[in-house]
């Protein structure tokens, strides 16, 4: 029986309040990761309180003002998410907050539960963000690195952007990181929140059937020991939530290029990101070798560090 109606959360099905999308440990019955999604009109405002979790503001369309008690961050933001990367903001547990927005503007705020907190607000340039080519021929896909091990401090929060080109496959191999390996796998709960370019009639999917099946399309399956089985048409505004399980491919239908938010969260205190193949299909790695990046990479404005 297929878990795509539990896990697929299509556009406006889960806004709750202020939020498009209101994603909590409670809502996707886990214990960490998080995400809302809130729209700001023309100077409009809203008080945010972290709570026992830290976040990031992070501007998908337009620009805003974050202001705690001791900081105020001005972010630039951007003209959406196939335009360039952003700034962004990042503040501690136990933060009260107001985003505020002179112009309006749509801005992601991933989040993670956590029961540390050395950290202070600050301000993430978009001038430090790694932007990443990964891949080569039809898996080429750009990956933005805003908030990794490597790249931004954090307590458990792992945020990353990923762009695929019309036609163009993502998240794949198909892989999973649900098990704590000492320097093999973490064990994290993951969203994708999608946007796809173009003028609303664009689509794309996660999830390859059950490996019985013939078709390919993008999938995420599980074990005997924890069976899961999803596959979903996403569109602009839909997320999908992955507790556990190998999942990929994300496909871009032709013609549409799809964005993705990867927010990721677990319980261990080392927040490495460490994720094992599908033995079935790691394979496909090999192939890149002979084949070139799609030159429709780097999207414009976007540039390799």
């Amino acid at each position: 029986m297929s878990d795509t109606s539990k896990y697929h959360l299509p556009r406006g099905t889960s806004a709750d309040g202020p939020y498009d999308l209101l994603v909590t440990p409670e809502s996707a019955g886990w214990g960490y990761s998080g995400l809302r999604i809130l729209t700001l009109r023309p100077g409009q405002a809203h008080a945010l309180s972290t709570g026992d979790s830290e976040f990031l503001v992070l501007p998908l369309t337009g620009s805003c003002t974050v202001t705690t008690d001791a900081r105020i961050f001005e972010l630039e933001g951007r003209t959406g998410v196939f335009a360039s990367v952003t700034d962004f903001a990042y503040l501690p547990p136990e933060t009260e907050a107001l985003i505020s927005s002179a112009q309006g503007g749509l801005f992601a705020l991933p989040s993670a539960r956590t029961e540390r907190s050395s950290l202070s607000a600050r301000y993430g340039p978009k001038e430090d963000v790694p932007v990443e080519l990964r891949g080569s021929g039809a898996c080429s896909r750009q990956v933005n690195n805003y908030c990794l091990p490597a790249t931004f401090d954090a307590e458990q929060l792992l945020v990353c952007e990923v762009l695929t080109p019309g036609g163009n496959w993502s998240s794949y191999p198909p892989h999973k990181h649900d098990e704590a390996r000492q320097d093999v796998e973490s064990e994290l709960e993951e969203i994708y929140y999608f946007q796809v370019a173009g003028d609303g009639n664009g689509f794309g999917y996660l999830g390859v059937p059950p490996r019985e099946r013939s078709r390919a399309w993008g999938r995420v399956y599980g074990t005997a020991e924890r069976p899961i089985d999803v596959l979903a048409e996403v569109r602009s505004g839909d997320t999908v939530l992955i507790p556990h399980g190998w999942h990929g491919p994300s496909i871009a239908a032709p013609g549409y290029d799809l964005y993705y938010l990867n927010v990721m969260a677990g319980p261990g205190q080392d927040r490495a990101w460490l994720i094992c193949d599908d033995p079935a299909h790691g394979w496909v790695r090999t192939t890149w070798e002979s084949q070139d990046m799609d030159d429709r990479l780097p999207f414009e404005g976007l540039t390799q560090r």
